[in-house]
């Protein structure tokens, strides 16, 4: 899958098209989710060229800049083509929401050199074009460390803030599925993918269409680096839709927004910052690493304003999920008409 600077996983140039992904039998029960911490690894290298197309992340882009100068900058400012392109082997297709990073680079370290050339070639069009660091038969064992010394320097110490928002994601998209269908939760990622019948239409506007069997189920991979939904090249590539997850605005906040004043008052501005949130269910893990907070404070808080009749908790697996009661609801309702 190319990765382009207006769709964030297709060259611009390929975006406009519609592409249909049929789903019958068992791959119409499996749709799937999943996490690639090495997806966003690797988009985010587009932020290098080009911060300005990612305002959303532009706090973490100023924190990290300073720590390139201890990077193998040469091999990963290589891996983005002057037409913002990646190489399709840097984005693999995740199997899980659990994809740990360590086993995606060890995946990608015994990637084989034919597909490696072919990738380069499909990023830079020509073999003259291909940066010469990238070349040779130590360069991917080259890439690998590059990449991994920019997880341990600039990504790992924000991967949980990054991975509460994907996982958030994915844990609101199976809720949707279980109370509303498959059809409502794929027209809830973005205006321009839904369900007909038993296929799955992603809409980017030209007209051009191509229909593939998804015979393997098809994977759903929520990203906070890119700005539309997308697909694969071809119906020949493997049945993924990139989306942009939900709640990625929010992950860099580390305080609360601001509280309406009458009930800032009653309750403390935590607490009704943490209300006001609460729109949507969520774990207090998320709720921590979006407020900058310890999930202890989060915890307390919470408690209190269930016994006080004003959250809801839902078990979701091994998560407790929070959400507003109809009484806050009303109050807040009453809050803001007021």
């Amino acid at each position: 899958m190319q990765t382009g600077p207006a769709s964030g996983a297709i060259p611009v140039a390929l975006c406009f098209m519609v592409v249909r992904y049929e789903l019958t039998g068992s791959a119409l029960a499996g749709v799937r989710f999943a996490i690639s911490p090495l997806n966003e690894l690797v988009l985010s290298l587009r932020s290098w060229r080009d911060p300005g197309r990612y305002p959303l992340h532009l706090p973490w882009v100023r924190r990290t800049r300073p720590l390139h100068e201890r990077l193998d900058t040469e091999v990963l400012e290589a891996l983005v083509s002057p037409r913002n392109w990646l190489p399709d082997f840097l984005t693999p297709q995740p199997s899980s929401p659990l994809t740990r990073f360590e086993d995606e680079l060890a995946r990608l370290s015994s990637t084989p050199a034919a597909t490696v050339t072919q990738g380069l070639l499909a990023t830079y069009e020509t073999d003259a074009q291909i940066p010469a660091v990238l070349r040779g038969d130590r360069a991917l064992q080259r890439v690998v460390s590059a990449l991994n010394d920019y997880w341990e320097l600039c990504f790992a110490p924000d991967w949980p803030r990054m991975r509460a928002v994907l996982e958030a994601d994915v844990t609101y998209r199976g809720r949707q599925i279980a109370q509303h269908g498959l059809a409502a939760m794929f027209a809830d990622l973005t205006d321009r993918v839904r369900m007909d019948g038993d296929g799955v239409e992603v809409r980017t506007g030209s007209g051009t269409v191509w229909a593939g069997r998804a015979d393997q189920g098809l994977t759903l991979v929520p990203t906070l680096w890119t700005s539309a939904v997308c697909v694969a090249v071809s119906p020949d590539d493997l049945s993924t839709i990139i989306y942009l997850a939900r709640g990625s605005a929010t992950v860099w906040e580390s305080a609360p927004p601001p509280a309406a004043g009458a009930l800032a008052g009653v309750l403390g501005s935590h607490r009704a910052a943490l209300l006001q949130r609460l729109e949507a269910p969520a774990s207090s893990t998320e709720l921590a690493l979006n407020l900058g907070v310890t999930p202890t404070a989060v915890n307390q808080h919470l408690r209190a304003l269930r016994a006080a009749g004003l959250l809801v908790a839902v078990r979701d697996g091994r998560s407790v999920l929070y959400r507003r009661s109809d009484l806050a609801d009303q109050m807040l309702t009453s809050i803001t008409s007021g």
